[in-house]
């Protein structure tokens, strides 16, 4: 998979803050969309903190692998989706983590028959589309163009 370019999509979609911030709900994050969880480094910092890019890019990096690791095992077939619906659920998995993503159990049965269009049918039909439309509508329209 191009994580290259799942990055440079990541980076429009969460953005890239070199300090602490609450995110929407309310969590520690920083960097490209990194939750602050225990045993980071970051985990006592107070929100304003400054984090240096080097950083950022390390929490990115292992956001990523976690990301391909719960791909992997949340569609079956993963090897073998397209590129572009890996780039889709990739991007949805960095944004929900597995535990919400792994509830979307149409989406995830009509990917794994390869039914594209029929996996954005689903994904729209959320209140993860509802929370983050245009993003969430600018990934199912790339999944239903496959």
């Amino acid at each position: 998979m191009n994580i290259k370019k799942l990055r440079t999509q990541l980076e429009i979609d969460e953005g890239v803050v070199n300090k602490i911030y609450l995110d929407h709900l309310g969590y520690p994050t920083f960097g490209i969309g990194h939750l602050i969880v225990e045993g980071d480094p970051e985990e006592q910092l107070l929100v304003g903190h400054p984090i240096d890019r080097d950083r950022v890019i390390e929490a990115f990096e292992k956001d990523v692998q976690t990301v391909m690791i719960d791909c992997l095992i949340c569609f079956e077939g993963w090897e073998d989706y397209p590129e572009e619906a890996k780039q889709v659920f990739a991007n949805m998995m960095f944004n929900m983590g597995r535990t919400r993503l792994s509830k979307f159990k149409n989406m995830i049965r009509a990917a794994e028959g390869g039914e594209w269009y029929q996996a954005s049918v689903d994904g729209r039909d959320s209140r993860w589309y509802n929370q983050v439309t245009r993003r969430a509508e600018r990934l199912m329209s790339r999944l239903q163009n496959i």
